[in-house]
């Protein structure tokens, strides 16, 4: 009998990640925790007068001093990709009227080429992160999860629960570090669920350049679905012999062989 196939094998890179789910404007952790993650704005210090920059500082002192929950900065220099300015630029003097702007405008474009081939230029961005522990879910769930670790899902209670619980300790924390933040002339805001998934896909995918456009758009399903199947090897159903001829069968065939020669002599 054939025996039956055995289930294909499924792997995702996913799997691989600590990120269970992005939704609602937060960031769910496979192991229960939650993060929510503001971009904060940026000033140039150096061209503030004496007086701003010691205000900056001590408005900054005081927002690290009326912190009682953690926090994580996040720094992320990226190259600066210029390629759609340069084709702005190249699209701007394309207008045949004005000679003088064209050349200014070509002189202008050498002089960044150069530059960027001279010195690489980076682009920073800094995030605040907050979290959430899934230990604050309450002693009886966090027991749950630690003992559930040789389980499929590592979550130690309903996602919409764990969500409804971030957000209710999470939010407060937002607006107290928005407001403090402008003081100091920094603009924060929270990332959005969209925001979000084009953060961490290009952490995770550096050098996708192209598939940044297909960004655009609200998304329902995992964006990695990549899955590597493997074919169970097929087993061959051996037939059984067929059953040897009777001892009378053989002789009939046998004389039916010698009454077939005696009929058709073989000449010399």
């Amino acid at each position: 009998m054939p025996n039956p196939k055995s289930p294909s094998i499924r792997a995702s890179t996913q799997e691989a990640l600590p990120i269970e789910e992005i939704r609602d404007d937060l960031v769910i952790l496979k192991d229960g925790s939650a993060v929510l993650i503001l971009q904060v704005g940026a000033i140039n210090f150096d061209l503030l007068s004496e007086k701003e920059q010691d205000a900056i500082i001590f408005a900054y002192g005081s927002l690290l001093n009326s912190l009682n929950f953690p926090v994580q900065i996040f720094i992320r220099s990226q190259k600066k990709d210029i390629t759609a300015y340069t084709k702005l630029l190249e699209n701007t003097k394309v207008d045949p009227k004005n000679p003088l702007l064209k050349k200014m405008i070509t002189d202008y474009q050498k002089f960044i080429k150069e530059t960027v081939t001279r010195t690489e230029i980076l682009d920073k961005k800094f995030y605040l992160v907050i979290p959430f522990s899934f230990l604050e879910l309450g002693a009886v769930q966090a027991m749950g999860n630690i003992l559930s670790k040789k389980q499929k899902s590592l979550l130690p209670a309903d996602i919409e629960t764990i969500i409804q619980k971030a957000k209710t300790n999470l939010i407060p924390k937002k607006d107290h570090l928005v407001r403090i933040f402008s003081r100091v002339g920094l603009k924060a805001y929270q990332l959005t669920t969209n925001e979000l998934i084009r953060l961490f896909f290009r952490i995770y995918n550096p050098g996708a350049k192209g598939a940044e456009t297909t960004l655009n758009e609200d998304y329902t399903a995992p964006i990695v679905e990549t899955t590597v199947e493997q074919k169970a090897p097929e087993h061959k159903t051996l037939k059984p012999n067929p059953k040897p001829p009777s001892l009378a069968e053989s002789r009939q065939n046998a004389g039916q062989i010698q009454s077939t020669n005696d009929q058709n002599p073989k000449q010399l």
